[in-house]
Formats: structure tokens, C-alpha cells, sequence
């Protein structure tokens, strides 16, 4: 059926399709839906983007502009859609935003433990467009825990291929520890760019066959790997293959920095600081926004650091395994650590300057900050004070309370020119006695 077919259905259809009974649970006890033909019992379906919501309560819904003076391509919709009968689906569309949305929400937390051991989420997926777009399905845990699965690439193999049936084990999104006995939103559908897709008969099964791969948690921070983001997709190899050839330019290079978009923020607004201190020394800047320690671990076996050998490589990453997925302290320093090992191999008379992972959030309770605190303390062990030190210089950004000004670090994240000018004053004495 035409998408302006199902536009053209009435109304009244839609409402009474949210106002009947919802599927709560099937009469064999074996599965739980979550989506057919209509939500959960009590729940509701929740489009959204980075700044705004609308709920799906009749066949259509739009994400409202939270300025009415916006003037961008951005939008974010829902609609109710068609794949074996009118409205049985739910289609998402969304252009030009760095977040969208749809929910399965509202309801009364549901129990989702007995479909852990041996069960799979069960859907099916009709990816209509996805050149520009990228895909991921999420869980709650409850509690402000929830647990994503990166489906990036098999969206854009599938895309214009028609519906497909696509099962994740529950193992995919259960980490050790997890409850999941009390989840606010049981299904949610996560995107970014530009794309479209339908998604039909959501469900859990308490047995079933996964035809989905997931990476193991627990390995994820030390198995290399390139970087898959949306965002990130169209230019991460070419800068790779761009900072092999700086590389090869540089055969004399006594100082080499690597990490994530910190470290590659050197190259932006920290240039005339890193001019200033390391030019001297032709230093390289081997940074990527959005890496987390497997794909730096990936582009230090894929030549970044081939054919050089500096005095000091500078070492910092794993505040995105920390954002991006909520990474147990451990599985980030394990990441790292695996990092130190592979520049010992290809670097072997290079010492390495490790830091501890900058401050996140603007107060010293904030989670991200706890969680990067965490990692650092395990980070400190890692050093001989021979070929491995660590430094850090952390409080250095910080006022008397511990507070992170957006003075320093504006998305208090990322420093401007004066957080890199800290930076560098901050490590220079440690860095002048490693460079003699």
C-alpha cells in the first residue's frame, strides 16, 4: 500500500486502532508484543528528536520545531503505515538531524526477566532509504540504564530490499548486573541523518533464533575495528589514509599525539597552541572524533604509527566507550591497556605519555565525570615510570570546587583555545623531561 494511501485512512480508524485493548501478552505465555497493530497495553508510541516530542495518537505525527523561526531542513515524523494490513506498522522519517526517535513508552513498567536467558527482540524491518542515515535499536534496563545495538551497516545493506525479519538475542543488550525487571521503554527505535524506515510486529520471544550479530560487550573495547557512526562513516577512512601520507611525510617526528576528537582538536581550536609548543618538534596529531581504544587500536595496526619513531607518543582515549556506551570502567581500561601494548610492539622505543581521560559535566557528581574518575584510577596502574607514565592534569581545568567551566570546555567536553593553552602548560614539565 502507497504511503499517501495509509495518509488518506481515516482518522477514526487510527484513534480506535490506540483506543482498543493493547497485546500486553499473548495467550501463550511464550512471547510478550510489544507492537502489533497497536502498542502495549497502556503505553503509547513517542516520536521525538534532540529537542522535542510528539506523541503518535492519530495516523500521523511531526516532531515540532521548539523555535518556530527555525529556518533548516531538519524534520522528524511518524506515521502509521501498512505491511500485511492497514496501519499493522510504524514508519519513521527524518532528514538532516544528528538525533531521532520512536518510542514505545508510557505504560506501566514491564518485566521483560523471563526473556532473558534463552530469549531474542523480534521485529520486522523495512529499511526504504538509509544512504545518509544510521540505525540502532535500543532497551531500557530501568533505572537510567539502557542498553543499544548498532544496526549501521545491515540497515544500508537492506535498504530498498523490501521487509525483512530481523532477531536479536536478548544477549545483545543484557550486561552483567542488568535487572530489566521494571523497563519503561521496552523498544526504541534510534536514528540519526536522513532516512526512512517501517518497522512491524515487535516482540519478545522467550526462544528463538537470532539471524542478527551484536559485538560481545565485553571484548567490544579491545577488538579493533573502524568506526561506523553516521556521522563519521564518510570520512573516518579517508582521514586515516590522509594521516598515513602526514605520517610518511614526517620520518623525523619526535612526538606523536593519539587519541579521539580531543586529541584531534589540535588541529582546530588548539592549532595555534599546538604550533606554538610541538611544531618544533614535527609533531603528528592522530585524532578522531568519535573513537573510542578499538578504533584507535584499528588505525594503530593499520600503519598510523609505521615508519616513524618518535621520543614520546602522547596517549588518550575512552571518554566515548565511556558516552557512547555506558562502558563498565574495566572494559575501558582493558581497551587502553591493549592501546599501551600495541604502541610497545610497533613503538618499542617510544615512551608513552598515558593521561587520564579529561573531565565531563560541569559538576564533580555528574555521571560521566564519576565514570571517567573511575577509569583513571584504573589508568594510573598502568604505568613503570620507565616506558609508561601517566599524568593527570585533570584538576587543572577545574575551579576550587571542582567545577568545569564552559569558559575552558564550552560543551564540556571538548576545550576551546584557552582549555588547549591549560593543556599544554599542564603537561609541559612531565613532556620536557620525556622528550631529553
Amino acid at each position: 500500500m502507497s504511503t499517501s494511501r495509509n495518509l488518506l485512512l481515516p482518522l477514526t480508524l487510527a484513534l480506535a486502532a490506540y483506543a482498543a485493548p493493547g497485546l500486553a501478552q499473548s495467550s501463550d505465555s511464550q512471547e510478550l508484543s510489544v507492537f502489533s497493530a497497536r502498542p502495549l497495553d497502556g503505553y503509547h508510541v513517542t516520536v521525538a528528536d534532540f529537542a522535542a516530542s510528539a506523541v503518535l495518537s492519530g495516523a500521523a505525527a511531526q516532531v515540532p520545531k521548539p523555535d518556530p523561526l527555525e529556518v533548516t531542513s531538519r524534520s522528524v515524523g511518524a506515521r502509521l503505515s501498512a505491511k500485511d494490513a492497514a496501519q499493522d506498522a510504524l514508519t519513521l522519517s527524518w532528514k538532516d538531524t544528528r538525533y531521532a526517535s520512536l518510542r514505545v513508552e508510557g505504560g506501566a513498567p514491564v518485566d521483560l526477566r523471563p526473556y532473558l536467558a534463552q530469549g531474542v527482540l523480534a521485529f520486522d524491518l523495512d529499511v526504504k532509504e538509509m544512504a545518509h542515515g544510521g540505525l540502532s535499536f535500543k532497551i531500557d534496563c530501568g533505572n537510567g540504564c539502557s542498553r543499544a545495538v548498532s544496526y549501521l551497516v545491515p540497515a544500508r545493506a537492506q535498504a530498498g530490499k523490501g521487509w525483512q525479519h530481523v532477531v536479536f538475542s536478548m544477549n545483545c543488550f543484557v550486561h552483567d548486573g542488568d535487572n530489566f525487571g521494571a523497563v519503561p521503554q521496552p523498544f526504541v527505535l534510534d536514528t540519526t541523518g536522513t532516512g526512512e524506515v517501517s518497522v512491524a510486529n515487535i516482540k519478545f520471544l522467550k526462544t528463538g533464533t537470532p539471524n542478527a550479530s551484536c559485538p560481545d560487550y565485553k571484548t567490544a573495547s579491545v577488538t579493533p575495528a573502524m568506526q561506523s557512526e553516521t556521522w563519521s562513516i564518510d570520512w573516518w577512512l579517508p582521514r586515516h589514509l590522509k594521516k598515513l601520507d602526514e605520517v610518511k611525510s614526517k620520518p623525523d617526528a619526535k612526538l606523536v599525539f593519539i587519541g579521539d576528537s580531543i586529541t584531534q582538536g589540535w588541529e582546530t581550536s588548539g592549532q595555534s597552541v599546538f604550533d606554538c609548543y610541538y611544531k618544533k618538534y614535527n609533531a603528528v596529531a592522530l585524532g578522531f572524533g568519535g573513537d573510542c581504544t578499538e578504533n584507535v587500536l584499528w588505525r594503530l595496526q593499520h600503519g598510523e604509527v609505521d615508519g616513524i619513531a618518535p621520543k614520546v607518543a602522547v596517549l588518550m582515549v575512552g571518554t566515548n566507550n565511556t558516552g557512547h556506551r555506558q562502558e563498565d570502567p574495566k572494559l575501558v581500561a582493558a581497551g587502553v591497556q591493549r592501546n599501551i601494548e600495541e604502541l610497545q610492539r610497533r613503538l618499542p622505543h617510544t615512551k608513552i605519555l598515558l593521561l587520564g581521560i579529561f573531565p565531563r559535566d560541569q559538576q564533580p557528581d555528574g555521571a560521566y565525570r564519576q565514570h571517567n574518575d573511575k577509569v583513571n584510577a584504573l589508568l594510573a596502574g598502568f604505568a613503570d615510570n620507565k616506558k609508561v607514565f601517566f599524568l593527570n592534569i585533570n584538576k587543572d581545568f577545574l575551579d576550587a570546587n571542582g567545577v568545569l567551566s564552559k569558559a575552558v570546555m564550552p560543551d564540556l567536553l571538548h576545550p576551546n583555545e584557552q582549555g588547549y593553552e591549560i593543556w599544554a602548560q599542564a603537561m609541559q614539565p612531565t613532556l620536557l623531561q620525556l622528550l631529553k
